[in-house]
């Protein structure tokens, strides 16, 4: 004769002690983790600095150059237009 079939509360108490063992060690696990980091108050600011005015020095003089060739196209045809054309 099987020891389940003579004492099933057994085995329903064996199952429930391997939950519960289970359970103790996830929480010991989980208590042995170390706190996460706390985030610092401001971010840090870059240091890439020369390599950002290095690209911006280009796109401003290409934005300069734009708004002399607008003015002058704007010129010219005002220019036109006062010639009666």
């Amino acid at each position: 004769m099987s020891s389940q079939r003579v004492y099933p509360h057994l085995a329903f108490v064996h199952r429930r002690a391997r939950v519960g063992i289970g359970a103790l060690l996830l929480l010991v696990c989980a208590a042995c983790t170390p706190p996460p980091d706390s985030p610092t108050e401001k971010p840090a600011e870059p240091q890439a600095t020369q390599l950002r005015d290095a690209m911006q020095k280009p796109l401003d003089s290409a934005r300069s150059t734009q708004a002399t060739v607008d003015a002058d196209a704007q010129r010219q045809r005002q220019a036109i237009e006062d010639a009666g054309g």
